[in-house]
């Protein structure tokens, strides 16, 4: 029992920095927040609170590994707050259409330019 401190200091620490690393939108039953003032104020109980009750699933270092290998096709919905589309059918469509609108875009300035280009060199032949 002599090392029953340590070992609660060890574990107290470790949860501290797993709270502090863990992101908002993952993190169970709590806010992040409220999880750092019980482990903080409540070092045995909140600890053991936290890893049983509070620490997303399959724990925030292995959740940043697989981030990163697991891309999705549209980055900015991996982002916090953001909703992924229910049909990546109906994204590519979008998409599709975007491309089409710039590349329509693009035709009307080189045939503005043009025409530009045309009156310009037409004025100083006058």
């Amino acid at each position: 029992m002599p090392y029953f401190g340590l070992i609660v200091m060890i574990v107290w620490v470790g949860c501290l920095i797993d709270v502090i690393c863990a992101d908002e939108h993952r993190v169970r039953n709590l806010p992040k927040t409220l999880w750092l003032i019980i482990v903080i104020i409540l070092p045995m109980v909140g600890s053991l609170l936290w890893l049983l009750i509070g620490r997303p699933d399959g724990g925030v270092w292995t959740q940043r590994g697989s981030s990163r290998s697991a891309a999705s096709a549209f980055p900015e919905y991996d982002r916090p707050g953001r909703q992924a589309g229910q049909h990546s059918e109906s994204d590519e469509e979008f998409l599709r259409r975007c491309r089409e609108r710039a590349e329509q875009q693009r035709r009307v300035a080189r045939e503005q330019e043009r025409r530009r280009a045309e009156q310009d060199g037409g004025d100083t032949g006058v």
